[in-house]
């Protein structure tokens, strides 16, 4: 079965160039279930319920996330009633929401989703590591075709985590950064890797935000409100390939897509 992840969609950019591009990505590449990360879909911080409307009717199956789900407090409620839409496991108990879930593709296929987020540079949360061994122990009597979203800023934690999974998950892919990396590799226990998929939106900023905002940030160090770039928009992910039957990725390609405006 083929799988494919589209890197984290930033603001309206993104969501145009997930539009114009997806469904011939799903048809070119005979894609069985499609995967993406919204968490900046709604003007670059957060995500709106309407938006990941949106984003399911141009043919997303899962929203995974990461650190600014948190961003829109009208989420909150759509992540206990959407079981489409993911936030990080390894938030604290109560939270709204889930960071897993088992999901069925039109053929019938069965694929497992886990969303976790990193520690390093990032928040406070329970070890990913070790919450990452509880729920593939718990998924892999559902399937054996396990997809993590490991949304963490530190290269370093990132490998970690894949070589921690190799031979457990079929793949896992790195989002948060925004810049798509050029090491996808099949480990040696089978886990497809990638240690950040990128970004779906403006080339035309700095991490898709405008750049004149973001070097006035870097250059004063005074808060300034970021807003989303809107010119050259590129849709950044992963492709993989897994044997339905052990979980094991067979193919890995990097998909980068340039949007025409």
């Amino acid at each position: 079965m083929k799988i494919l992840f589209i890197g984290d969609v930033v603001g309206r950019p993104g969501r145009m160039a997930l539009s114009a591009r997806l469904g011939s990505l799903v048809d070119r590449h005979a894609v069985d279930l499609v995967i993406a990360n919204g968490e900046n879909a709604a003007a670059g911080f957060g995500l709106t319920a309407e938006i990941a409307r949106d984003l399911f009717s141009f043919g997303v199956d899962v929203l995974t996330s990461g650190n600014h789900i948190w961003d829109k407090r009208e989420i909150f409620d759509h992540l206990d009633t959407e079981p489409r839409l993911l936030r990080p496991a390894n938030y604290p108990p109560g939270l709204p929401g889930r960071g897993s879930g088992v999901f069925t593709t039109p053929a019938g296929l069965r694929v497992a989703v886990i969303n976790l987020e990193g520690r390093v540079f990032m928040n406070n949360l329970d070890c990913p590591f070790r919450f990452a061994d509880v729920l593939i122990e718990k998924l892999r009597a559902e399937t054996p075709v396990i997809f993590v979203d490991f949304h963490a800023e530190a290269t370093s934690e990132k490998m970690a985590f894949g070589h921690y999974l190799d031979g457990r998950a079929s793949v896992v892919v790195g989002t948060h950064t925004h810049v798509q990396t050029a090491d996808e590799q099949i480990l040696p226990g089978g886990t497809a890797y990638l240690t950040d998929a990128g970004m779906t939106g403006s080339t035309d900023g700095v991490i898709g935000i405008r750049k004149e905002l973001s070097i006035e940030r870097f250059l004063t160090q005074l808060p300034v409100r970021f807003e989303v770039a809107k010119r050259t928009p590129i849709l950044c992910g992963l492709l993989t390939e897994v044997d339905e039957n052990t979980g094991k990725a067979l193919a890995v390609e990097r998909i980068v897509e340039r949007v025409e405006q």
